[in-house]
């Protein structure tokens, strides 16, 4: 029996799910407590494995402190599948790299940063190192 894969749309919903727990330094378990599941449940939502019904969306919105409608957000039309009437020509989805678990401790690292001015000149520092990471592989 072959195992079907998440759908995009799911995955992408997850992701935010994750995005906004991790950036608020929220555990899975906790926020699995707080709507009264278990951390290996928020995994899956996580993941895409299990989809979210639109009370649980509601309740996690209220968790946290997001509207609804953040869950969706960056999602596009290639990510949705672009299916109207037809469930034709599902396609795969990556997680996308501002989920990562690095990106996000950077950006709550990033954040914690108090000084304006500190913060800017490590974002200056940052933006440096990947636009020269960019012209050496331009010259490989």
């Amino acid at each position: 029996m072959k195992k079907s894969k998440p759908d995009p749309v799911d995955v992408h919903v997850g992701s935010r799910v994750r995005l906004r727990r991790t950036l608020l330094g929220m555990s899975q378990e906790k926020l699995g407590n707080a709507l009264g599941l278990t951390f290996q449940q928020i995994q899956k939502y996580e993941r895409g494995a299990n989809r979210i019904g639109s009370s649980r969306l509601y309740q996690l919105s209220q968790i946290l402190d997001v509207p609804v409608s953040f869950f969706f957000d960056d999602m596009d039309q290639k990510e949705a599948g672009q299916r109207g009437l037809s469930e034709g020509g599902k396609q795969t989805f990556e997680v996308d790299q501002l989920s990562r678990r690095e990106t996000l401790e950077l950006v709550r690292a990033y954040y914690r940063i108090s000084d304006p001015a500190v913060r800017k000149k490590a974002f200056e520092l940052v933006k440096a190192l990947g636009n020269s990471a960019l012209a050496i592989q331009a010259n490989d």
